[in-house]
């Protein structure tokens, strides 16, 4: 079982290292969203990894796995704003948000600016692969993380309880 926490580790570092292929290479700017995003790929991805190294017995294994939830839900629900703001531009405006303005002066911001900066536009639905945007497959990404930590947890507390 420990093996599927390394694979979500390394999911989430390639998935990171892509954004940063599109932006960098591709120039597709991050948006306050995509940051948010990123930094819930980040939380996940170290939470696999520890869980990965650390191997942990009931307890820690329900705080690992209870993170790994939370922050795929929390990525899940930024991921499905936007997906929602790329198909319904007229309820979006543009400018700095405040999100933009919060995200840009944190210090991980001045820092990693090509990875915390958030200079895009949220609404930018120009990517597409199999006719779904970026925050659409990102909303499948963390749905599918948050799947796979829920019922590894519920294994876990039905094995506990048998």
């Amino acid at each position: 079982m420990r093996i599927i926490f390394l694979l979500i580790f390394l999911a989430c570092a390639g998935l990171i290292g892509y954004a940063l292929y599109l932006q960098l290479m591709d120039g597709l700017l991050p948006c306050p969203l995509c940051i948010f995003q990123r930094i819930a790929y980040w939380l996940i991805g170290i939470t696999a990894l520890f869980t990965f190294i650390h191997n942990p017995q009931s307890l820690g294994q329900h705080i690992y796995y209870g993170l790994i939830i939370l922050f795929s839900l929390a990525g899940a629900i930024v991921a499905g704003r936007q997906a929602w703001l790329i198909r319904f531009p007229e309820a979006f405006e543009c400018g700095i948000s405040p999100e933009e303005a919060f995200l840009n002066g944190l210090p991980l911001a001045q820092w990693w600016p090509n990875m915390f900066e958030a200079n895009g536009d949220c609404n930018d639905g120009t990517w597409q692969f199999l006719s779904l945007t970026l925050p659409d497959w990102s909303l499948l990404i963390f749905a599918a993380f948050g799947i796979i930590a829920g019922l590894l947890w519920h294994k876990k507390y039905n094995s506990i309880n048998q």
